[in-house]
């Protein structure tokens, strides 16, 4: 039997102030991000000065501090009852240290021994993560509590999105252009590092302070009670048994294992293989001068801002997972594409990043959109809420995607030669063998993740008239509960 989807009430929508304050805690997470995925390898080789392949291990070692805090702080989250709600206070008690903890991220210890760099790198990856966790994983999990409709949810993930992608595309541009800046004026490339960390972790911190005040937790299947503490095996148990979150983390890691490799091997391919490694090669863009890097960036996550609309719009007549799986064949066709261009190839270069950009809109907004879903299924099979243990899983595997792209591209180019140019060098070349393994990591290799994560798009099991079917029988559970009582 065939269920309709349900559509909300007009009285029952949230407003769009609401969706648009809440979209602006990307910001926070999205500038933290951006910053670690495009320019933290090459800060750890070229100015912490670790050796890559160490450099790569020292990153990938927060990951074990990540396993347990993630999880953690999302049943924490389930468990908090205050007035304001079980989210909100996370956001106000640590919204202020989280900005501050992009500065520590940033600094370069002043030790001569690669060990002790290290060391104090991963502790201080692994505090900023903390922090972030703190923030990131309780705003996530807002979400699904804010509203229960399918096509709604998705319209407020397009909001995250936009300001995802808008943090995104001014981090890029601006942080490279901030400390050439800072250099010009005779300071050094760690004290340009430290203003980029200090002007957009302070600006961080602003979004998570404005939910608070502005946000309301109204989507809470036991308002009237608390539900009952359950063992932290158990719980992880539970989700695991969750078939459609499995699915929905197949798709959620695969796409991001994608973005953020192809992110920061991209000024790698550019500089050396593009512009032959002129470390100064600039291009026009709208009459003003940029670096190639920068261009290329501008010119993909402008392009994935204006493309919102039409995956919205596409996800709306067709399906969550049907414009997904549209998406990533597409964007996997022009990283095939990407492959094949030769040196020196610039209008080719910026039409591939305009071609990306469409589907890069699409890997951010859709994959943020089906996740929300699993929780209904959850409470149909458990009869609790966890949002906090599944955006715990969720923010993990987050920020597990980049740790593992720094460490696959790291390893990589320390295994087929790469070589640090001097700080005096205004050209430097790679090998060829480093060559092709850069343009193997950003083009045949991402298209072959991209794939996989159409394969898991295309076997996930809830459907829109699914959604709708599972929420028609929970509103019949607590009619019975409410007649009950």
């Amino acid at each position: 039997m065939s269920t309709m989807p349900q559509t909300l009430p007009k009285e029952k929508r949230l407003s769009f102030w609401t969706k648009l304050v809440y979209g602006t805690g990307d910001w926070s997470g999205s500038s933290y991000g951006t910053l670690r995925q495009i320019f933290y390898a090459i800060f750890l080789t070229d100015v912490v000065g670790l050796e890559p392949r160490l450099a790569s291990v020292a990153a990938l070692l927060g990951i074990i501090w990540d396993a347990v805090n993630d999880p953690l702080v999302g049943i924490l989250t389930d468990r908090v009852r205050t007035r304001w709600g079980r989210r909100r206070p996370f956001l106000l008690i640590f919204a202020v240290p989280y900005g501050l903890s992009f500065i520590l991220l940033w600094w370069a210890p002043p030790w001569h021994s690669q060990i002790a760099l290290a060391i104090t790198v991963s502790l201080a990856f692994m505090l900023s993560d903390t922090f972030e966790t703190l923030c990131g994983v309780p705003f996530s999990a807002l979400l699904p509590e804010l509203t229960p409709d399918y096509d709604e949810r998705t319209t407020l993930t397009s909001f995250r999105i936009f300001f995802n992608l808008l943090a995104s595309l001014v981090t890029a541009v601006a942080a490279p252009m901030i400390v050439d800046a800072v250099l010009g004026a005779g300071f050094s490339q760690q004290q340009g590092y430290l203003l980029v960390a200090a002007l957009f972790g302070g600006l961080a911190a602003i979004p998570y302070l404005l939910i608070f005040a502005v946000v309301r937790e109204k989507y809470v299947s036991s308002e009237s009670k608390a539900e009952p503490d359950i063992p932290f095996r158990e719980t992880v148990r539970t989700a695991w048994g969750n078939i459609p979150f499995r699915f929905a983390t197949a798709i959620y890691m695969l796409n991001w294992i994608t973005f953020d490799l192809v992110a920061l091997c991209l000024p790698f391919y550019l500089l050396y293989w593009i512009a032959r490694g002129n470390l100064l090669f600039s291009v026009m863009l709208l009459g003003i001068s940029l670096p190639l890097e920068s261009a290329v960036f501008a010119i993909l996550l402008i392009t994935a801002v204006v493309a919102l609309p039409f995956w919205l719009w596409l996800s709306h007549h067709l399906s969550k997972r049907s414009a997904y799986i549209i998406g990533m064949v597409f964007w996997a066709g022009v990283q095939l594409a990407i492959f094949s261009v030769r040196p020196g190839q610039i209008p080719l270069v910026l039409w591939m990043a305009f071609l990306a950009g469409l589907s890069v809109s699409a890997a951010h907004v859709l994959p943020d959109a089906i996740f929300p879903d699993v929780i209904e299924w959850d409470e149909l099979r458990t009869g609790r809420r966890q949002e906090g243990i599944y955006y715990g899983v969720k923010n993990f595997v987050r920020k597990f995607t980049g740790a593992l792209a720094i460490f696959i591209a790291l390893q990589v180019l320390g295994w087929f030669g790469y070589q640090t140019p001097p700080e005096t060098a205004t050209t430097f070349t790679q090998s060829p063998l480093t060559l092709t393994a850069i343009r193997v990591l950003i083009g045949p290799f991402g298209a072959l993740l991209l794939f996989s994560a159409v394969a898991a798009a295309w076997f996930y099991p809830l459907s829109r008239e699914r959604h709708a079917r599972i929420r028609s029988l929970l509103a019949r559970r607590r009619d019975k509960e409410a007649a009950g009582d």
